[in-house]
């Protein structure tokens, strides 16, 4: 239960008794009402604008008609007082029977304390990582990784049926590179030196991959045209390389649901089809583009392409699908398999790209726009670098794939839940620096460890009250008396559980799991300085061997606490630790 909403639905009805009334018109829209944390929470614990909103249309001061709002609110069972602050905001503090009852609904709903409904069933394509399958997954991919995984996990929380899908880029140029590349290593496996030009892969990933074909094929190839060879080192290398970087993703936990081949575009007619679909539209044209902004104009050769109009669609100019040679454009099977997306009856697609890919974000918009007729929103998320430091240094690591840093080597350094939790201390556009001795930290400047304490010393304390035979079930625990939790440390504790359903729900709508990584470290630093100050108030501590009733609603509280951390700790693929 979203106490927010819950709050907001109890002024609104105050609002209706207020227009029965006559105080307020009958008319009037309360849509932009809020009901929000407020700024300072020594103001109470929420606040809402409601007086500043409705002031124009009842003609009336916003303070006075605060007031009004006030004396109603003030009613209502769960509100313990209500104050008026500044030009018209209204302060609302709950009694300690909500927060209690609040207390109770966690543990009888558990892990589904926080769910919501705002996907409300609709189908939402996920597609993240799809880096080229030329190689293992980089630093940089593994930060889009954990992002789009954690991102599917949060909407799958909040009420989507989510896909998530990655796209094999195995049509372009940059395969057959891969192939040529293996194809060196191959003759490399019979004792033949060779050399790697500019634009090969050079990486000792590829020497498995060709000893592997040397087994298969012998020196069939070996003193062959590449026409020859090309198609079946191509494949053969392609499917390897998939192969690697699943074991990449699987390192960290993810699993894609749906692998969508580039190449498959090309064989089935879907780019035409695409095409022809915006061509109906009267969206495709013959047409000279302007020359690039910044070039000079000697060095522009105006040509005759096929265009996609993009501009009526939001992009900045026109973009070319087909070549004056008659290629496809890199931008028309992109166009292509998002349309193979909308046929596929999602109703919300999210790619999630690297830095590198802005000026990819109008244009695919554009095309998803055309080819919905605005139907079906494309938000497309980028995810800045990650800067590896060691002791505040730039840290190289051993570069097993020829020039940069694999996922394997961060993941193996440091462990997959570091790995996860840490990129997702950042909010996805901002640059992430990664040190490796502070994630390795046992304080609180390692947000990781400072979660994962919190909830093995809580599991802690409720092996302790096993241990005195105590019923520590959720149903018992939901139905102990909790009335003598009434101390300020523990009421702050509960309101902060409060905030996770609204807290789920924002980060779902901004698409922004990093918000649930910062609400779990500052719940868990709630939950440490409650259990410091236990060293001077033994009130406070969650046992007491010689009051087994007032135990048991400590350890409530402790319960509640690690239910919304284990939930947190779901939704951003990291395991909740039992010790340390």
């Amino acid at each position: 239960m979203n106490l927010f909403t819950h709050v907001r639905e109890i002024l609104i009805d105050s609002l209706h008794d207020l227009s029965t009334q006559g105080i307020l018109p009958a008319d009037t829209d309360f849509s932009p009402i809020t009901v929000e944390p407020p700024k300072d929470s020594r103001h109470g614990d929420m606040a809402t604008n409601a007086a500043m909103v409705l002031s124009k249309s009842v003609q009336t001061k916003p303070r006075e008609l605060a007031k009004i709002i006030s004396e109603s609110l003030s009613q209502n069972e769960i509100v313990s007082s209500v104050d008026i602050a500044g030009p018209g905001f209204i302060n609302i503090s709950l009694s300690e029977l909500c927060w209690h009852s609040l207390l109770s609904r966690v543990l009888l709903n558990g892990i589904n304390f926080g769910r919501s409904n705002i996907g409300s069933s609709k189908k939402a394509n996920v597609e993240f990582v799809s880096a080229n399958p030329t190689g293992p997954l980089h630093v940089g991919h593994t930060r889009g990784a954990v992002f789009g995984d954690a991102l599917a996990s949060l909407l799958s929380y909040s009420g989507y049926e989510v896909t998530r899908e990655y796209y094999i880029n195995d049509g372009g140029a940059q395969v057959d590179v891969l192939a040529r590349s293996v194809f060196l290593r191959y003759q490399e496996a019979f004792g033949k030196e060779v050399v790697f030009e500019d634009g090969t892969y050079p990486g000792d990933y590829l020497i498995p991959i060709a000893l592997k074909l040397k087994d298969k094929v012998g020196d069939a190839y070996l003193q062959k045209s590449e026409d020859k060879w090309l198609p079946e080192f191509r494949d053969y290398a392609v499917q390897a390389m998939m192969d690697l970087i699943k074991s990449d993703l699987d390192l960290l936990g993810i699993e894609m649901d749906t692998y969508f081949s580039e190449k498959s575009l090309y064989d089935s007619g879907q780019i035409e089809a695409a095409l022809d679909r915006l061509r109906n539209n009267g969206l495709i044209y013959k047409g000279i583009l302007e020359p690039p902004k910044g070039k000079k104009t000697e060095d522009w050769e105006p040509r005759e392409q096929t265009l996609f109009k993009s501009t009526l669609h939001g992009d900045d100019v026109d973009r070319p699908v087909l070549k004056s040679d008659g290629a496809w454009t890199y931008f028309a099977p992109d166009i292509a398999y998002h349309f193979d997306k909308i046929t596929r009856g999602f109703d919300l697609l999210i790619d999630i790209f690297g830095a590198d890919h802005g000026g990819y974000v109008k244009r695919m918009k554009a095309a998803v726009s055309a080819l919905s007729n605005g139907k079906v929103p494309l938000d497309i998320k980028l995810c800045q670098l990650v800067k590896l430091y060691q002791n505040g240094e730039p840290f190289k690591m051993s570069k097993r794939a020829g020039n940069f840093v694999t996922l394997r080597d961060l993941v193996e350094q440091v462990g997959p839940d570091v790995t996860r939790f840490v990129m997702l201390t950042r909010k996805n556009d901002a640059t992430l620096d990664f040190d490796f001795q502070r994630v390795l930290e046992q304080s609180r400047e390692n947000p990781v460890f400072y979660v994962q304490y919190a909830h093995a010393r809580i599991k802690s304390v409720i092996r302790k009250a096993e241990e005195l035979d105590i019923d520590i079930s959720d149903r018992a625990l939901s139905e102990t008396n909790l009335t003598g939790l009434t101390h300020s440390s523990e009421l702050s504790l509960i309101k902060k559980i409060a905030e996770w359903p609204r807290l789920v729900e924002v980060a779902a709508r901004l698409y922004e799991p990093h918000r649930i990584a910062f609400y779990l470290f500052d719940l868990s630093s709630q939950l440490h300085a409650h259990w410091n100050k236990g060293s001077d108030n033994p009130d406070l501590r969650f046992l007491h061997n010689d009051n087994l009733v007032k135990t048991q609603s400590k350890i409530a509280l402790a319960r509640a606490v690690s239910i919304v951390i284990s939930s947190g700790l779901a939704i951003l693929g990291v395991k909740p630790v039992e010790k340390m």
